[in-house]
């Protein structure tokens, strides 16, 4: 698939079919996940791929957003991601700690090929860190970033509209809009 095909494609999917994800298939998508670039190459970021029943309804009882819906999706995928990062392990410049920015960078390589491979995800941040940590083993140097399901899309949902590019993008100086000096870069 065309790269901007799979940008264009790719949107928050949180209903998912109840079938397997080929080993060839994730395979793929980790591999693009672990060529995500990180600060100094440090590669500061892990991934736990949970796809076991009751550890995954364990971490959906951690998930804090205000509806269940992210609850579900945990429960209901076939695969969750888990991307974790070691702050010690990672740079960090004027209190910017680079392991979140890494972790961000490798977890959207995972979303961007499982969207090429026709699966649907979506970036869940808000949880409780202990219960995932206690449910995963993961140790106590390392920080929960994010999570996102993977699984068969179960239902369609539109595309959320592009946002407008005056209001967003900037040429120079806050006060001019990228589009209005570049009107023929942008469709």
């Amino acid at each position: 698939m065309d790269f901007y095909d799979v940008i264009n494609k790719r949107k928050g999917i949180k209903k998912f079919k109840n079938t397997e994800i080929s080993d060839e298939k994730l395979g793929r998508i980790i591999n693009a996940a672990m060529s995500a670039p990180s600060w100094k190459n440090k590669t500061s970021y892990k991934f736990v791929i949970v796809d076991d029943k009751h550890k995954k309804d364990a971490i959906a009882e951690a998930i804090r957003n205000s509806s269940d819906e992210a609850k579900n999706a945990i429960k209901d995928a076939p695969i969750v991601s888990i991307v974790v990062g070691e702050p010690e392990d990672s740079g960090n410049i004027d209190g910017k700690p680079f392991y979140l920015v890494d972790g961000a960078i490798a977890l959207e390589h995972f979303v961007l090929a499982a969207s090429n491979e026709g699966y649907g995800t979506c970036w869940i941040a808000s949880f409780d860190e202990d219960i995932i940590r206690r449910e995963l083993s993961i140790p106590f140097n390392f920080k929960v970033i994010a999570l996102s399901p993977l699984g068969e899309i179960e239902e369609e949902k539109p595309h959320n509209p592009m946002k407008n590019v005056n209001e967003h993008v900037f040429i120079n100086d806050w006060n001019s809009p990228f589009s209005k000096r570049k009107e023929k870069v942008l469709s």
